[in-house]
This record gives structure tokens, C-alpha cells and sequence, in this order.
């Protein structure tokens, strides 16, 4: 579904993807793990187009969108929940939502707000609530939610656990494997905690300084004694 060849990217001088190659088949959970600064932030946003890649060839079903703006991306069947949740907070529940179903047919809007409503009924109770109100997991919630509502195909999610508590982050995690299941959406998955990503990953990539210096399956990866050493270890 999704394939990376020789990927490069750039803040000005500084390359953060130095020639990244990752390919995602549907149905799959793919994981990238890395320390901070390893490009995965970026990796995530340049497949969105924003950086736009300095070389290389982004592809999502076997069209190559390395060029084309965020939003005709948006429309192919690509959604990010971006590093932070980053929802809109003077808005409600249901207009983040709105905003969320843009790039959708209007035809679609009042299915698709009843299956988000049912997959997660705090969104439904607090629908007329400011989503700056929210509690982390209840913003990380409604994040994963308004990229749902754009039906997308592919789901990019960046560091959805980031500074949850542990049941919340164990909720989050059982939602993304929902997700994946029964909504039938492909994921790819940016996390620093390894430990449950991975096991979460039906295959996983570690990078390291813009490159990818390690993939195989998550059993592989837990396995693997350097990635227990740098990633796992001391929890």
C-alpha cells in the first residue's frame, strides 16, 4: 500500500532522512521506533508532504505522491494524527469532528459520526464540550477520531501514547489494534515506547540518525538483543 524508496528530507541544511526506504502492506501494523531526533516525526510529514522530500519516491497504492500537496494526499486515503494530538481547543467535539470529515463525502458525515460515536462514547457525552477541556487521553481520543472521520485507508499515528498514564496508554494502544481490525485500516505507527509497539506491530523499522538501521517482524525486534539494549531495557 504504502512504499518509500531513497526518501530524503531537509530543514534547510540539515537532512533529518538520509535515502529512508519502508514499505507498508494493507491490513498490516507497522511500527517505527527510534530514539528522539531519529527522523520519525519527519518521516511521518514528509509522506503527508510538509517537508516536501528533497529526493526519493513516496508511493500509496502505486501512485507516486511525492509531489502533490496535503490535501489531494488527504483525499487518496491518508490521514496523520500528528506528535502532541494537536486538536483544535476553542472548538467542540463535534465541529473538530466536522473538521475532521472535510476531505469525505457529505454523504458520509452522519454514518461515520454514529460508528466514531459508538467506537468511542465519551466523544458522544462530551460532543458540545471545547476539546482544550479534555483530559490528554480523552484529546488523543478525539485526534484519532477526527483523522477516522476523513475514512481513510491509511493511518499515521505519531506517538499516540506521549505522555498518557499507563491505563490510558494500554487504552489507546487496544483502540489502534480496533482500528486496524474492524474499521479495516492500515496503520503506521511512530512510538517511543517500544515495548508495546512492537508487540502491537505485525513488522517494525528502527532508525537512527534519518536512516533505517534494523526491520523485521515485532517478535523479531523484541527479540533482537541490540533493540532490547537500546529501547526496551530499564522499561
Amino acid at each position: 500500500m504504502l512504499k518509500v524508496s531513497g526518501l530524503r528530507a531537509a530543514y534547510g541544511p540539515v537532512e533529518a532522512l538520509q535515502g529512508v526506504d519502508v514499505d507498508v502492506d494493507a491490513g498490516e501494523i507497522v511500527a517505527l521506533i527510534g530514539a528522539n531526533g531519529a527522523g520519525k516525526s519527519t518521516l511521518l510529514m514528509t509522506i503527508c508532504g510538509a517537508p516536501r522530500a528533497r529526493s526519493g519516491r513516496i508511493e500509496f497504492d502505486g501512485r507516486d505522491i511525492t509531489r502533490l500537496p496535503t490535501f489531494e494526499i488527504v483525499r487518496l486515503g491518508i490521514a496523520q494524527v500528528p506528535e502532541g494530538r494537536r486538536v483544535f481547543p476553542h472548538m467542540t467535539v463535534l465541529e473538530n469532528l466536522q473538521i475532521g470529515a472535510t476531505p469525505a463525502e457529505d454523504s458520509y458525515f452522519d454514518d461515520d459520526l454514529d460508528r466514531v460515536f459508538a467506537m468511542f462514547p465519551i466523544l458522544e457525552e462530551r460532543r458540545h464540550q471545547s476539546g482544550g477541556t479534555l483530559s490528554g487521553g480523552e484529546q488523543q481520543v478525539l485526534a484519532i477520531a477526527r483523522a477516522l472521520m476523513s475514512r481513510p485507508r491509511l493511518l499515521l499515528l505519531d506517538e499516540p501514547s506521549l505522555g498518557l498514564a499507563p491505563l490510558v496508554m494500554k487504552r489507546i494502544f487496544e483502540i489502534i489494534k480496533e482500528i486496524n481490525e474492524s474499521q479495516e485500516v492500515t496503520i503506521f505507527l511512530v512510538e517511543q515506547n517500544a515495548y508495546h509497539a512492537l508487540r502491537l506491530a505485525d513488522r517494525g523499522y528502527v532508525m537512527a540518525n534519518g536512516r533505517i538501521v534494523l526491520k523485521g517482524t515485532g517478535a523479531e525486534l523484541l527479540a533482537d538483543e541490540g533493540v532490547r539494549k537500546a529501547y526496551l531495557e530499564g522499561g
